[in-house]
């Protein structure tokens, strides 16, 4: 085995997103490209030598080839152990645990969360510290630095490892220990979970369908749900993971997770369901005839988690990001505890959870999680609803209605422009970021604009600063609505729009949700002129 030093130059747009660098498969396949992303990491953080790292990913197409020439690279740059999921797989919160537990100086999860998988599709890399978080942009900065600057990579010069073979194997120096990839994230649950009421609900003849989207939680939920719970076999759905997981969009919404929908709202409907996406950090769920958005989610998850005995002892606090619905607010509010709006992105929660003033955190996009690890957690959304369901003994549709009753209904839609041409994006909005000063006291589509502002967030732990995190409009009458660009797109440029409307205890909790939300869509139209700037009449996805 010998080091190869290459020679090698910056490539343009290696600057990771809100979770990674995001692009093509092909592109990362490219000479150069992974690896001149694995070093300028590497640089970044000081340096590989003597440290250890958690690698693993979702199982997508170049997961395996990525896996070996990042164990390659860092055993050329001197790092002491890298820990690997089972054939390259981990999901995301698992990873999480797995840096945690093991006190490793970080990891690197290869996946491109719920974009679709494939030769022809997407690939992500992401690097996350030693709490187990997304890395923090004052390293991610450096990143971009290292990106921008670099002039050679190391790689040593030696064969593939087998990723299938649990134990430790050798590359030159460093020590390779590949693990079962559920094991160690299932004694987490089972400290968090009542396992055995759990069971008792099961062995009661309660019904689910949980959709794997065949992603990578398709072995956790089997092994959890139907083999350690009791959930009946085939409860679990698209359950193998899969290359371009059997062609699905691995993204847990009404919209990509059709099949799933239609079961449950169909006379035949389990009592409950649920989806995860791509790296099983996200999470859909779902009751017979009940829809639960993500923004619901987190305010039931919070005003019940002291049902489950991880979080018997009451939460710190709740986070949010900043376009996922005040919905959670009030339950904070009414229980006393501290609530926070960052900006998109779980990172920007990494610092509330490891100083203790949050407990669950969650967002919009279908991300749910508590200090546990430090990313969001699907399978473990789904495993907190079934404790509540267990010591409740209520449906999903009576739990969300008796939640409405007393705190109110967020109405909530998020609207997604995808694929947009990605100047006329960004000229729509620096030209609203100007119009801003001017709207308050204007009506359109009969609302008045009570304010109007871009998005900043002030780390109330470390004092850092983030500008630039989205345009809200806040009507009269508690509605809202926002606007940004999304960052985990990989074409052109992803618009979102979110929506929402509050309505008191009294009101009508039962409405359809697009006719709750239409004067707040038609407003922000006409504000953005979004149709007239894109080209776009409607939305790609609803969700």
């Amino acid at each position: 085995m010998s080091v190869k030093v290459v020679k090698t130059a910056p490539i343009e747009g290696q600057q990771p997103g809100t979770s990674g660098l995001r692009k093509k498969t092909r592109i990362f396949m490219q000479t150069h490209y992974l690896e001149n992303f694995i070093q300028a990491t590497f640089n970044a953080i000081g340096g590989a030598k003597g440290k250890t790292f958690v690698v693993g990913g979702d199982g997508r197409f170049f997961n395996q080839p990525a896996i070996q020439t990042i164990l390659k690279m860092a055993a050329a740059n001197g790092a002491h152990k890298i820990i690997v999921g089972q054939n390259g797989l981990l999901s995301t919160p698992a990873a999480s645990h797995l840096i945690r537990l093991n006190k490793t100086d970080g990891g690197l999860i290869l996946s491109a969360s719920h974009n679709p998988g494939g030769i022809d599709e997407d690939f992500g890399v992401k690097y996350n510290i030693s709490n187990g978080g997304p890395a923090p942009e004052k390293v991610t900065d450096k990143m971009v630095v290292q990106t921008q600057t670099i002039t050679e990579y190391k790689i040593l010069n030696t064969a593939n490892i087998d990723l299938g073979k649990i134990g430790i194997q050798n590359l030159a120096n460093m020590q390779v220990e590949i693990v079962d990839p559920v094991a160690d994230y299932q004694i987490l649950m089972q400290q968090l979970f009542d396992f055995d009421q759990i069971k008792a609900l099961f062995a009661s003849g309660f019904t689910m369908r949980f959709d794997a989207m065949h992603a990578v939680t398709g072995p956790y939920a089997t092994a959890i749900l139907q083999d350690i719970l009791g959930a009946q076999q085939g409860t679990v759905i698209n359950a193998i993971p899969l290359e371009n997981f059997g062609g699905y969009h691995p993204d847990p919404n009404p919209v990509w997770a059709k099949g799933l929908m239609d079961e449950m709202f169909s006379d035949q409907a389990p009592d409950f369901g649920a989806a995860s996406d791509g790296d099983g950090d996200r999470n859909m769920i779902v009751g017979a005839n009940a829809y639960v958005t993500p923004s619901d989610s987190l305010a039931v998850l919070v005003a019940n988690a002291h049902l489950a005995k991880g979080y018997k002892a009451g939460l710190a606090g709740v986070a949010r990001s900043m376009p996922t619905s005040s919905a959670c607010d009030k339950v904070a509010a009414k229980m006393g505890i501290a609530s926070f709006e960052t900006p998109t992105g779980w990172k920007f929660f990494g610092n509330l959870l490891d100083a203790g003033k949050a407990t669950l955190c969650g967002e919009e996009s279908a991300g749910t999680g508590s200090n546990h690890v430090r990313e969001k957690d699907g399978l473990w959304a789904v495993l907190l609803w079934l404790n509540i369901l267990a010591v409740r003994k209520q449906s999903v549709a009576e739990i969300l209605a008796e939640h409405w009753a007393e705190y109110g209904r967020n109405y909530y839609s998020r609207h997604d422009y995808e694929a947009v041409d990605s100047q006329a994006a960004k000229n729509l909005m620096a030209d609203l970021i100007v119009q801003l000063p001017s709207l308050a006291g204007q009506s359109f589509a009969g609302l008045e604009v009570a304010s109007a502002d871009e998005f900043s967030y002030t780390d109330p732990v470390d004092g850092s600063v983030s500008h630039h995190q989205g345009i809200r409009i806040n009507f009269k009458g508690e509605g809202r609505a926002v606007i940004r660009m999304s960052g985990t797109g990989t074409q052109g440029a992803t618009l979102r729009v979110y929506l929402e409307q509050y309505v008191n205890q009294h009101a009508d909790h039962f409405l359809e949700v697009q006719s709750a939300l239409s004067a707040a869509n038609k407003a922000i139209l006409a504000i953005s002129e979004l149709p007239t700037r894109t080209g776009r009449n409607a939305p790609n996805v609803m969700t």
